[in-house]
């Protein structure tokens, strides 16, 4: 894990302990800080106890006194825009961090490295992913963590090689920036942003002003790299620009690699061009040329739940894309499949569950590529009544249901077209699953099982 001196004797809390919460606390305790730990859930609590004894305190920061505490470290799933904590800690005068946070305080302890920064709405777990990926396949020393669930804290501190110094990749959600104060990304990105989290928020120019914090904390001479798309996007890099030498702002849009992109089968896709143009600009950004990065996209395996093909039978490709939980998500996912050169229909699109909004007006370019909807969840009624104009659609509500209404249908409109049946639900899961993962679990075995009642062979 990584450790510093710098936490040493002072007082933490630490609110939420899922994995990221268990990773800090690990970390500052190894560092010879004082933490106090809570969790609402008394299955957590239990295992810090059974870990650390005395040695940590177990009590609810809001019912105790902050005063004297270098810091109060919220897990990324407490919403400090309702929760008391941020009054609790504003009192007292302590500033409310996360795990990004502490692990930008212990950067001077660290071998010497290089820290990349990636966010945006949509697209930034393939692209870390990817950059990771690269670097890797390059022979740089490389750790991944952040949003895309391994903290970072609970990883062992790289050590340079004859490649160079190692790369700590970082992807960073909204609601972790908000909480990091010194992160200053030697290589920071922003893929996209559009409308999310609006709950959190209250307005959209607040989202956004979110993730542009990420930027404001780089030093001048760090590199910028921009997705090209959104004007929201466009308004960061046109300030970061203004701030920064000529070259250490870069915005892409794919242009350049789009020709050998058929090379790359897990990056197919107008939102997959995108994610490796960035992905390309940052690792280029830390040195590597195209003889170096080119082989890697090739060998590029994708992500679980984001695009993942989990089988093919009867001529029908199954796409598990649990992983886009809202519109602007999805809508790649739709583009990813156009009609044949006859015109047909590829896509059989199971989709709803807990909305994040009122409307799909950012899939609606691409519902000409859809052969049929299948809508699940509580969001299935009103989606239903969005999409009917446009394509047939089975009200299914649950999604066994769907699949094998999908897969009916795919089978008979002759699987050898290329038919797709597509779970890209523009939903959150809460209203039917854990979270997007289990529900992307839960298509595949549905599917795998279904084939096997079938009898047909699985790909």
């Amino acid at each position: 894990m990584i450790t510093s001196p710098f936490f040493a004797g002072k007082r933490y809390a630490v609110l939420g302990l899922a994995r990221t919460g268990q990773a800090a606390v690990a970390a500052l305790v190894a560092s010879g800080a004082k933490v106090t730990a809570w969790d609402a859930r008394e299955e957590p609590r239990g295992a810090i106890v059974q870990r650390y004894g005395a040695g940590v305190e177990l009590a609810d920061p809001c019912g105790i006194d902050l005063g004297g505490f270098a810091g109060v470290l919220v897990s990324p799933g407490v919403p400090i825009n309702r929760h008391p904590i941020g009054e609790a800690a504003r009192a007292a005068g302590v500033p409310l961090i996360s795990d990004i946070e502490l692990f930008a305080q212990s950067r001077g302890a660290l071998p010497p490295h290089r820290v990349v920064g990636i966010t945006g709405t949509n697209g930034k777990s393939t692209t870390t992913v990817l950059v990771h990926h690269l670097l890797s396949c390059a022979g740089l020393p490389v750790r991944m963590g952040g949003n895309i669930g391994l903290p970072v804290l609970g990883q062992a501190p790289l050590q340079p090689n004859a490649q160079g110094p190692g790369v700590y990749v970082l992807e960073l959600s909204s609601y972790q920036i908000d909480l990091t104060l010194s992160l200053a990304c030697e290589v920071a990105a922003l893929l996209n942003i559009t409308p999310d989290h609006l709950d959190r928020y209250g307005e959209f120019a607040a989202y956004a002003a979110s993730k542009a914090r990420l930027f404001a904390l780089q030093a001048p001479e760090a590199v910028a790299v921009f997705g090209k798309g959104d004007n929201e996007t466009a308004l960061v890099a046109a300030r970061e620009a203004s701030r920064r030498p000529t070259g250490h702002v870069q915005v892409v849009d794919g242009a350049r690699i789009a020709a050998f992109q058929h090379e790359w089968p897990s990056l197919q896709g107008p939102h997959n061009l995108q994610n490796a143009a960035v992905a390309i600009a940052i690792v280029e950004a830390l040195g590597l040329d195209e003889a170096q990065w080119r082989p890697g996209l090739a060998t590029f395996h994708g992500l679980p739940h984001r695009m993942e093909q989990v089988a093919q039978a009867g001529g029908v490709t199954f796409i598990n894309d649990s992983k886009a939980t809202n519109p602007a998500s999805t809508a790649p996912a739709l583009a990813a499949f156009p009609p044949g050169p006859d015109g047909h229909r590829r896509i059989h699109w199971i989709v709803g569950g807990l909305p994040k909004g009122d409307d799909l007006d950012e899939c609606a370019p691409f519902f000409a590529n859809v052969a049929a909807a299948y809508t699940i969840g509580d969001g299935g009624p009103r989606f239903a009544e969005l999409l009917e104009p446009y394509m047939p659609v089975t009200r299914s509500e649950m999604m066994c249901e769907a699949i094998r209404q999908a897969m009916d249908a795919a089978e008979a409109a002759g699987g050898g077209a290329g038919d797709v049946v597509l779970l890209s639900p523009a939903c959150a899961s809460f209203d039917q699953f854990r979270d997007y993962e289990a529900r992307g679990d839960t298509f595949r075995q549905i599917v795998a099982a279904m084939i096997s009642e079938r009898g047909e062979g699985q790909g």
